[in-house]
């Protein structure tokens, strides 16, 4: 950190249509499990990746969505390279993730950050916020004490916390004041791409708008590339301009924010939507609601073809060899369409 102004970015602002920021390629992460049986543990793998594929460009927010339990999380932090992924490609900037070193991955902490759900998990509550913000820049070695906690005010007047209190507590913040924090911390080293590991799920409705609008604004004045992970499609489509839908360890669809809603694809992306409340009374009372039927199935034990097929209504009206047998492929709907999905039956016969 130099004694230039502090949060100075030097990041362009606006999407890039350059070769993508963050490229991920049929990443997997499994976990082995043992089952207890009547002659001894059974060793199992649980298969909360399963196959991820998508990209991110400099300036963009991409969301990524789904049930809970559907490999979001671990996705994320398979990523930032908090679990070792078990197979696949996560290149950022070019460089390949999966293989660099504990010390190899330092220097790529400065670029790449992460905010966590949890806002009162996530804070050490011995320290105060300045050495919360002030610690990522002691690792790095950057700046002195003194300019590390100009530097911490100047974080806090960005996220919208009064600068003198600095030298408080976490306790003593609300839940939402907590989370602009963690915002803060992740701004600390000035990165390009910010991982968001369900950032408002944990909030008051109300506290979710006003955090949704600060990531926004310091997305446009910094420069930043966000990966959002939610469960509501309603919070992505405020803030992101891309959204992938995650089932079961995979992506079966991903396509611009306007595109997603106006002509969704697959039939579980259309059963997440009719989920979405209307505001308008007239036409919540006359929405149509798609009830997935069943649970979702076990990642340990995963179904053969398409994971969705169980509870896909569309296979349940018309079923297809294909749906149980081959797990299908994330695809273009028309050439050279940024709108893919992965159904069997939404391409026709075979």
């Amino acid at each position: 950190m130099t004694d230039t102004t502090p949060l100075a970015s030097s990041h362009s602002r606006g999407e890039s249509s350059g070769p993508p920021l963050l490229e991920v390629t049929d990443l997997k992460k499994h976990f082995q499990v043992q089952s207890k049986g009547l002659f001894g543990g059974q060793e199992k793998w649980l298969h909360a990746v399963d196959g991820v594929h998508f990209e991110l460009h400099k300036g963009e927010a991409l969301g990524l969505v789904g049930e809970s339990g559907c490999g979001k999380s671990t996705a994320a932090r398979t990523i930032v390279g908090l679990y070792p992924a078990t197979s696949g490609s996560v290149r950022f900037d070019g460089r390949e993730l999966t293989t660099l070193s504990p010390s190899q991955w330092r220097p790529m902490r400065r670029r790449i950050q992460m905010i966590f759900q949890d806002p009162y998990a996530s804070l050490d509550p011995r320290q105060t916020v300045a050495s919360i913000l002030g610690e990522p820049l002691k690792i790095h070695g950057i700046g002195r004490p003194a300019r590390r906690k100009i530097h911490a005010m100047a974080l806090l007047e960005a996220v919208g916390l009064n600068p003198r209190h600095i030298h408080r507590y976490p306790h003593e913040f609300s839940g939402g004041q907590r989370q602009r924090i963690g915002i803060a911390r992740a701004l600390a080293l000035e990165p390009e791409l910010i991982v968001c590991d369900e950032p408002v799920s944990a909030l008051d409705v109300s506290i979710q708008a006003q955090v949704l609008n600060l990531l926004g604004e310091l997305k446009e004045r910094f420069g930043l590339s966000y990966l959002f992970i939610a469960h509501d499609l309603a919070v992505v489509r405020h803030l992101c301009t891309r959204i992938a839908v995650m089932y079961l360890g995979r992506i079966v669809e991903i396509a611009d924010r306007d595109e997603l809603f106006a002509n969704p694809t697959h039939p579980y992306t259309r059963a997440l939507l009719s989920a979405i409340p209307e505001p308008d009374p007239e036409r919540e009372r006359t929405r149509q609601r798609i009830v997935l039927q069943g649970d979702v199935p076990s990642p340990i034990d995963p179904p053969s073809g398409c994971p969705f097929h169980p509870r896909c209504p569309k296979y349940a009206a018309t079923p297809d060899a294909r749906c149980t047998s081959l797990i299908p492929p994330l695809e273009p709907a028309s050439p050279g369409s940024r709108h893919e999905f992965a159904c069997h039956l939404e391409r026709g016969p075979a």
